[in-house]
């Protein structure tokens, strides 16, 4: 009994020693970007390697999925904002937006396939709150690919999804991503802001495409 509550206790101090360290990794990757400091994505990386593990283990399949995805973005991300400081006279490279009109067709295709992986997570897998960690790893991969493509309004994306990812890890219990997510929240009120103000100085650029 004394030996199976020792390697409970073990294995709950490694989780959470993990969460800390890929919660700080992912800190230091939001302030980053929002510096837009290429830095951001080695930082990006190591995160979603350290929260694979962390999301596989809480259930959580459809954000051990994005995970995957995070360090394929971190990579594309990478090469993305060497290309626009390569191109720019700039040091940071531009920003850029778009029409909202694009913004309600991308809203509405995410929506639509955060329902259809919600309805797969649900019916064939065993993950806690299938429909609504669909849709936030969904338009996650949506925004995530904005952030690479240095969209201002990314950061409008991340206040809700982050706002509906505190209420997801308070219920697992995961407390540092809980703290995780409330930081996010107000760094992506505050990120949008700096980017927009950036946008509005810069020489004027094309809409993104």
């Amino acid at each position: 009994m004394n030996q199976l509550l020792s390697q409970a206790i073990a294995q709950w101090q490694l989780m959470h020693s993990i969460e800390l360290i890929a919660t700080v990794l992912a800190l230091a990757y939001v302030v980053l970007a929002l510096r837009q400091s290429l830095w951001c994505w080695p930082a990006a990386l190591l995160s979603t390697i350290l929260f694979t593990h962390v999301m596989w283990q809480s259930a959580l399949l459809s954000d051990a999925l994005l995970q995957l995805y995070y360090a394929a973005m971190a990579l594309y991300g990478w090469w993305r904002w060497r290309q626009l400081q390569q191109c720019s006279a700039a040091e940071r490279g531009p920003v850029y937006e778009w029409r909202w009109q694009r913004h309600a067709v991308l809203i509405g295709l995410t929506a639509l396939a955060g329902l259809a992986l919600g309805a797969f997570m649900a019916g064939y897998t065993q993950a806690d709150f299938a429909y609504i960690d669909a849709q936030t790893t969904m338009f996650s991969v949506m925004a995530t690919w904005l952030v690479a493509r240095k969209l201002v309004s990314n950061w409008l994306y991340w206040v809700v999804i982050d706002a509906v990812s505190i209420y997801v890890y308070a219920q697992k219990h995961l407390y540092f991503l809980t703290g995780l997510f409330m930081l996010y929240t107000i760094i992506a009120i505050v990120g949008y802001f700096i980017w927009r103000s950036h946008y509005q100085q810069q020489p004027a650029v094309s809409l993104s495409t």
